[in-house]
């Protein structure tokens, strides 16, 4: 089947519990497929493809925002989050998204923006239009200066893009932002913004959504009793006592969340993005919250055999405690692709490494590759949902040699030039061998696509045995075939290999270490690399099967 050939019909099932062993791909829209020739990608491109989504086998689809936004910070600055950006298409653009996906049997989640808003959303110009004490204004966090004339910040709170998270108003107030000064956070203290935000759940659960990733899910909740206390969001105390991530108050907020999503048959599914301690994680995928918390721990570990198990042992423990499944991820919009991270130097800075455009220290590629298709196919074996980053089924690389001055992200210009931030991993992925974006679209893209982009192209990756796109596909197709039930058994293995079996007798086993060690018994259904009778390579993973 070609990448953009018509998807399969198979009627999406009803199960409620869907989630819980689901490969989710997710879909970055602005850098997906582009079919009006603007350089961005939009909604009808993502439709083009599901007939490529559907051979890779996934079973659902996580758009990244798509939402009116002046791009502040690539999306996730909402104006309006119950429409489309018209740069992106038409609410019945995303109609057609969602029969065309449910015909493939693939759901679809949406990302939701829930501690902000862009500057430009109409509750944000009405507050700023308002006079001083005014309920609009309430809406949102703002406060009066610190100082004797109110001139300095109400608080030392930092944003996370660098520089003080308070911006001033024209009257002298100042409005919170924990982002960039285009994302003025809400107050969920304010009940008119509770209801409003539950008619946006409801808006596209009518419309068919299955399911929301909930950005910043830790942020809601605020404690803004004066004396302002300092936050510590970089070692987030057990206790939920910083004053603005990981409260305890934030939970009451999803648990109307979650009266909401069961108004719906199935009921609508939810996964937060907490970065908390990981014995906080569980309170927010607990049954009658979200039903499911991002578990970046791996996302976060070396490629190392006692850290992976480790992580792996911690995390299937906290998933049965809190009755979610558990999430698992290895790259994403927001980080340095794994496929690099690996093949760098251990402890590589990759702030620094970026700002040298990818040149110090250098990538060793092919390593890179390796350990990435090896862990990669580790993770799609374990118990539970796995997140697949559009382009990592290729095996892409950081782009990170993209000049200066196409630099999109806030980051950018909020640290003062010393961090690149994340525009590495949002570059447009690549469908054909050539031509002006490697098929993205028909002019070049919104970001510069590296040279050699081709190579890692659908088109050619399709016609390559051996390539990462195949070994995905092949990988999705076994795990469909097999996939039950929520636990594993180790298995003895040889230092620097983890080895488990699942349910059925099938084995996983990765040779974290660089030489070979003897291939257990059984037969190859699925390999991350080549493998000779009798040995299993250094860097890579198998499943056998009896």
């Amino acid at each position: 089947m070609s990448s953009n050939a018509s998807p399969v019909t198979q009627p999406i099932s009803t199960d409620p519990d869907w989630w819980r062993q689901a490969v989710v791909y997710q879909v970055y829209p602005r850098s997906f497929a582009d079919t009006d020739g603007d350089g961005l990608g939009d909604i009808a491109g993502v439709t083009s493809r599901i007939g490529y989504l559907r051979e890779l086998g996934v079973d659902a689809i996580w758009l990244s925002p798509f939402y009116p936004s002046a791009l502040a910070d690539g999306g996730y600055d909402v104006a309006d989050p119950r429409d489309v950006d018209p740069k992106l298409g038409s609410l019945e653009d995303f109609d057609a998204l969602v029969a065309a996906a449910h015909a493939a049997g693939i759901r679809i989640v949406v990302d939701i923006v829930p501690n902000h808003t862009s500057d430009l959303h109409a509750w944000f110009q009405e507050a700023v239009a308002a006079p001083i004490g005014d309920p609009a204004r309430d809406r949102y966090v703002i406060r009066d200066g610190a100082g004797p004339d109110g001139s300095e910040p109400p608080s030392d709170w930092v944003s996370n893009f660098g520089g003080s998270a308070w911006s001033r108003l024209p009257d002298g107030q100042w409005y919170l932002h924990l982002f960039a000064p285009e994302q003025p956070d809400l107050n969920w203290e304010n009940p008119e913004v509770r209801a409003d935000f539950e008619r946006t759940l409801r808006f596209w659960s009518d419309r068919g959504v299955d399911g929301f990733r909930v950005d910043v899910a830790h942020g809601l909740a605020k404690d803004l009793t004066v004396p302002y206390r300092t936050s510590n969001q970089h070692d987030l105390p057990l206790d939920g006592s910083d004053p603005l991530y990981d409260r305890d108050e934030v939970h009451e907020i999803f648990a109307s969340w979650r009266r909401v999503f069961d108004e719906y048959d199935p009921p609508r599914t939810a996964v937060a993005e907490a970065w908390v301690p990981a014995p906080r994680r569980v309170l927010y995928a607990r049954p009658d919250e979200l039903g499911q918390a991002f578990n970046f721990d791996l996302l976060e570990a070396p490629f190392d055999a006692p850290h992976f198990r480790e992580t792996i042992e911690r995390n299937l423990a906290q998933a049965e405690h809190s009755g979610a499944s558990s999430t698992w991820v290895l790259s994403n919009h927001d980080v340095v692709r794994h496929a690099s991270r690996y093949g760098l130097p251990s402890g590589t800075d990759t702030v620094a490494w970026l700002l040298s455009d990818g040149q110090e220290p250098a990538l060793d590629a092919a390593r890179g590759l390796r350990r990435a298709r090896a862990a990669s196919l580790l993770v799609l074996a374990l118990p539970g949902s796995s997140y697949v980053y559009q382009g990592e089924e290729l095996g892409l690389f950081e782009a990170a040699a993209i000049p200066e001055e196409d630099l999109q992200d806030p980051q950018w210009i909020r640290s003062g030039h010393t961090t690149k931030g994340r525009d590495g991993c949002r570059v447009p992925i690549p469908w054909t061998r050539s031509g002006p974006s490697f098929g993205f679209g028909s002019v070049a893209p919104h970001l510069p696509q590296p040279a050699d982009f081709g190579a890692s192209s659908v088109e050619v990756e399709s016609l390559d045995a051996d390539s990462t796109l195949a070994m995905y596909r092949a990988a999705l197709a076994f795990r469909r075939s097999t996939q039950s039930g929520e636990t594993l058994t180790w298995l003895d293995a040889p230092e620097g290999v983890v080895a488990f079996a699942r349910h059925d007798g099938w084995r996983s086993v990765t040779n974290f270490g660089t030489g070979p060690v003897p291939m257990p018994v059984g037969t190859v259904a699925v390999a991350s690399g080549r493998v000779e009778s009798g040995v299993l390579p250094g860097e890579t993973t198998v499943w056998l099967v009896d």
